[in-house]
């Protein structure tokens, strides 16, 4: 199969999203260096609604559909990911790869008086964009207030350093790879703030009928990233994981043996259901969907069963 010789990247045009495309780029042009690699920026529903949850206008899907959009009429045959913005279910049309090395997973405490949210007074108010660190935040912290944060990495920072906020939580992957990991006062542990599915890995979709490109994609996949990123999105898609069910998972790999912890709750924090499994990396997808099953029968659909009945 032929490789194309040019090839188009759609990407949204926040900082963040920007440095992944430039990043894959530098990526395909090592393998590729007479090739022309060319990067089209767009700007997505999703960063242009900044008032509102993603919960409660759509979703995930909102960062990406204008790319998928690109790739349809053939003005970009490419598109880069922070895999935790992309749907469980990717529309038919659409294939994906994830690439490595995989990024912190985990959260990051941002802050500029306080070292950790231990430390934070009776009232101090956080601010996160995620209904799956707003619940966790509620369940061990209850002391705290808890306020919804949009806009992109530098809009977030922005807002804390401008007083709205005695906290902010962020993902460590994107502040460190802008450069900014001198803002993280620490990573948060998982037993704390278990991560988003998907967190601190890049996925890049193309046209499932587009070979070309795919072979192009190939060599930059990971192994191990994608064996991690497997297990966490069959957790969630049996769950029917979205912006508007406070969920979340993160894969660990030891040698050939893959440990999944996964967690779902309510978003005000009063139940959270978490449980852990571990089995042979090869069988990734089943283990996640068999730690969502353990979840299910421990009640994980009355918790899914209220979200639905509140929309």
């Amino acid at each position: 199969m032929s490789v194309r010789s040019h090839l188009i990247i759609a990407t949204r045009e926040s900082r963040l999203a920007l440095w992944q495309a430039h990043h894959l780029r530098d990526r395909l042009a090592g393998l590729y260096p007479d090739a022309r690699l060319d990067i089209l920026g767009m700007t997505t529903t999703g960063d242009q609604i900044l008032d509102r949850t993603l919960a409660a206008v759509g979703g995930k899907g909102l960062f990406v559909k204008e790319l998928e959009v690109a790739m349809l009429e053939g003005r970009a045959h490419l598109a880069v990911h922070s895999l935790k913005d992309v749907p469980m279910v990717l529309p038919p049309e659409f294939d994906m790869i994830v690439i490595g090395p995989r990024e912190d997973a985990r959260d990051a405490f941002v802050s500029n008086d306080f070292p950790d949210l231990r430390s934070l007074p009776a009232g101090a108010v956080v601010g996160t964009s995620s209904l799956r660190r707003e619940c966790q935040l509620r369940a061990r912290f209850p002391h705290l207030q808890v306020r919804s944060l949009r806009g992109n990495l530098d809009t977030r920072l922005r807002k804390l350093d401008q007083g709205e906020y005695q906290a902010i939580i962020l993902a460590a992957a994107g502040l460190r790879r802008l450069g900014l990991g001198d803002r993280i006062r620490t990573t948060l542990d998982p037993s704390d703030s278990l991560p988003a599915v998907g967190q601190g890995a890049l996925g890049i979709e193309f046209r499932i009928d587009d070979d070309s490109t795919r072979a192009a994609l190939l060599p930059l996949r990971d192994a191990d990233a994608s064996a991690r990123v497997s297990a966490e999105r069959a957790f969630s898609r049996r769950l029917a994981g979205s912006c508007d069910v406070p969920l979340g998972a993160h894969a660990t790999l030891d040698g050939d043996q893959l440990s999944l912890t996964g967690f779902v709750a309510r978003v005000d924090g009063s139940q959270l259901l978490r449980e852990a499994l571990s089995g042979p990396a090869a069988q990734a997808e089943a283990l996640g969907t068999a730690l969502a099953e353990r979840l299910l029968a421990q009640g994980a659909a009355d918790i899914l069963g209220a979200r639905d009945a509140s929309h």
